[in-house]
């Protein structure tokens, strides 16, 4: 039998495991919260953040998508950056090597934590219409927590790299690392932080309900007291 003088990445990949970007392992990589383990999508291992759009096609069906996939998709936002996703992947190989060399762990994990992190649980909606508009709590299906939690992490990167001597992809890294950590330093953790406390301002407990009710019973009485001796 001849031997085959083939390169060492060639033959880390002859045992059929995958690797992202040839380097970054799905083995370990754990999603701590149990609601988000459906929509946070590793299970599908890929080579490269690149599936040719196939779960654009249906809706939810990006819940399928792989959550790297995802975070490149979404660095291609604004109108100069559209179609640009080769470049999209170069900056995430890039924010995940640095992230690697910041934390000595794996970027895959740094990632699902900052994700986990940076998704609001709960947010306000408006009710009614024209003039009587009030706003309510609501709480966040999971997976719009996941799709906010990458919206805000490639809008704080992309603010952060703006007239800054930083890249783009250092930029990155740097949001991902404060976002796993919870650190307020992540655009990401103080805008979910501004919704959740938006949220708990405009909730209605029965406590307060009841409260709100014998308040108003009490002020119509006490205009219709007026209104009797006023006669």
């Amino acid at each position: 039998m001849v031997a085959l003088n083939l390169p060492a990445d060639v033959l880390a990949t002859a045992d059929g495991t995958r690797k992202l970007f040839n380097k970054w392992s799905y083995e370990d990589v754990e999603v701590k919260d149990i609601s988000l383990q459906d929509y946070i999508q590793i299970r599908q291992q890929v080579y490269l953040p690149h599936t040719a759009g196939r779960f654009a096609v249906k809706r939810f069906r990006k819940a399928q998508c792989p959550i790297v996939e995802r975070l490149t998709n979404a660095l291609m936002m604004t109108g100069r950056n559209n179609g640009k996703k080769l470049m999209a992947a170069r900056i995430v190989q890039h924010a995940f090597e640095i992230i690697n060399l910041l934390t000595d762990a794996n970027p895959l994990q740094i990632l699902v934590d900052a994700i986990i992190n940076c998704g609001p649980r709960e947010d306000s909606t408006r009710i009614g219409s024209q003039g009587t508009v009030r706003r309510q709590a609501v709480d966040v299906s999971p997976l719009r927590r996941v799709n906010q939690a990458i919206s805000l992490l490639t809008v704080g990167t992309r603010e952060s790299a703006f007239r800054n001597v930083k890249t783009v992809a250092e930029c990155l890294a740097d949001e991902l690392i404060n976002a796993a950590k919870g650190s307020a330093n992540s655009y990401a953790i103080k805008k979910k932080d501004e919704l959740e406390r938006v949220a708990k301002s405009v909730t209605t407990t029965p406590e307060l309900v009841y409260h709100q009710k014998r308040e108003n019973k009490s002020l119509k009485l006490r205009y219709l007291e007026a209104r009797y001796y006023e006669r």
